[in-house]
């Protein structure tokens, strides 16, 4: 074996023996997101998603702070609220501590879990504007289930699907809107990680699997192997990424991201991989069950009305929102909306 060909596979082990086991060590980061809005027109709001509030599996959020000169702020659920009247220059500084660890569910023995309450778990069987659990989202769902005798065997079954059927789209806005009616309807299955993963929880809460997005940003590089998968410096600004669980009774909440095997694929050097690449293999089995945590946990919701605002509900929130009185800024225009997020590991 030449010395090129011993580093890919000594690269290969360390992906299958970095989540051998749900016992990893705690990383804390700082996440720092500062917000301007320049086209400021009378009262100006902005909403800030911040760490997931409590204790997961995969994190620990210690403390979220924040400062807005002359407006007033406000925690409401995993946001930042902000105002600031007319005059006053809108800027607004959230700073997030969280500590993560890298989390992997043995699905080769079921595990005693925390008994999750029915109300919560309905929560997440619950169909959303943009992920519907009837009509096609239904009928596909069920066919590709066809044959599954256990609920992992659906879960796993939607996960090969979408692996093997979706693709990475890199003309895609931001992370996409998660609107899979349009995805199965009209045959395109292209998108980014909102759209992917969200197809993958419609289509598991279609055959009766609790299923959630999380939305997230990732926050250091991956220690993976994967660049793609990972920011190569602190400044995160566009590093959003939505992940996706699943809810199986003898197991709990079990981690998937189907979406980073497709992204794997289109942008791992020297891009375009197929399905049978090795990288992508180790991809494709590595993200059924585990999930590696360069990566800061946001918020589960969707549809979500944002307090104070005249405009609608947004699908989901992973980037900063604002409104002034001409309107809702579009998130993703940084000639009107300057953000900038950025993350450090401090222990």
């Amino acid at each position: 074996m030449n010395r090129r060909d011993f580093l890919q596979a000594a690269s290969v082990v360390s992906a299958r023996l970095a989540f051998s086991s749900p016992v990893e060590r705690w990383r804390t980061f700082e996440v720092t997101t500062r917000i301007e809005v320049l086209r400021a027109s009378g009262a100006t709001r902005i909403w800030v998603p911040m760490a997931l509030a409590g204790e997961t599996q995969f994190q620990r959020t210690i403390k979220n702070t924040f400062s807005g000169e002359g407006g007033t702020c406000e925690t409401i659920g995993n946001m930042i609220a902000a105002e600031f009247p007319a005059g006053v220059r809108p800027v607004l500084t959230v700073t997030s501590r969280a500590a993560t660890r890298n989390w992997a569910v043995n699905l080769a023995a079921p595990s005693q879990t925390r008994r999750v309450n029915t109300s919560e778990l309905n929560d997440f069987l619950r169909p959303t504007k943009m992920a519907p659990t009837d009509g096609i989202v239904k009928q596909r769902a069920t066919e590709i289930t066809k044959g599954a005798r256990t609920d992992l065997d659906k879960a796993r079954a939607i996960y090969e699907w979408i692996v093997e059927n979706t693709y990475r789209n890199p003309k895609t806005r931001g992370c996409g809107t998660g609107d899979i009616r349009f995805m199965l309807e009209s045959g395109d299955l292209g998108g980014k990680c909102a759209d992917l993963n969200a197809l993958y929880v419609g289509l598991a809460r279609a055959v009766g699997l609790p299923a959630r997005d999380v939305y997230g940003i990732r926050v250091a590089k991956s220690e993976m192997g994967c660049k793609s998968l990972g920011p190569a410096t602190e400044n995160v600004t566009k590093a959003q990424h939505c992940r996706a669980e699943v809810y199986l009774s003898e197991y709990g909440w079990v981690p998937v991201d189907p979406a980073d095997v497709r992204k794997v694929m289109l942008e791992e050097t020297p891009g375009n991989r197929t399905l049978d690449d090795e990288m992508v293999k180790q991809a494709r089995a590595r993200l059924f069950g585990s999930w590696e945590m360069n990566w800061m946990a946001y918020n589960f919701a969707q549809d979500v009305t944002l307090p104070g605002s005249s405009g609608a509900p947004v699908h989901f929130l992973m980037y900063p929102q604002a409104e002034t009185a001409d309107g809702r800024v579009d998130s993703l225009d940084p000639e009107g909306f300057r953000y900038e997020i950025s993350a450090r590991e401090v222990s």
